[in-house]
């Protein structure tokens, strides 16, 4: 299938997504701002470049966009043009993750990584809820969390539903 746009408008889309301060991790912000939670953003120091990290808590956060980083959920697909182009990019992407996390665990940080599809899509989960995870994580001695959306409930008009 041929791209929608030509060469310069598809370029000038690409370049205007955000690596930083996208609206999924200002979510994340002011979730653990407003819960008293202080924080360093994009520590260029760190593996990764941490979207946050608490340095009291020795713990860092990644909140990664499900298509950049090749999440298995309905907000990822593979893009039908340059498709070797697009592969071995998200492709590397999800191996520096990997590598990035395994070297922040041997330096002794602990590691949250936030989908996208936790916050927004058919699949997201309260914001609320989100914070409350991740608040109980960072407090914990757990060192790794992974947040993402869930499988949407799906009820059968026929069958009785019974909350406990």
């Amino acid at each position: 299938m041929a791209d929608v746009h030509d060469i310069t408008t598809r370029s000038r889309n690409m370049a205007a997504i955000r690596g930083a301060d996208t609206k999924p991790e200002y979510i994340i912000r002011r979730g653990l701002h407003s819960r008293g939670f202080r924080y360093r953003l994009h520590d260029r120091k760190l593996p990764g470049r941490p979207d946050l990290v608490l340095p009291k808590f020795q713990a860092v956060i990644f909140v990664n966009g499900c298509f950049w980083h090749a999440h298995d959920c309905p907000l990822f697909q593979w893009p039908k043009t340059r498709e070797d182009f697009w592969k071995a990019k998200i492709r590397g992407n999800a191996e520096r993750d990997r590598k990035n996390a395994k070297s922040l665990i041997a330096s002794g940080w602990r590691v949250a990584t936030i989908w996208e599809c936790a916050l927004k899509g058919a699949r997201k989960i309260p914001q609320i809820q989100v914070i409350d995870l991740l608040v109980e994580w960072i407090t914990s001695d757990k060192a790794t969390l992974a947040i993402e959306g869930v499988e949407p409930i799906n009820i059968d008009s026929t069958e009785e539903v019974v909350c406990q």
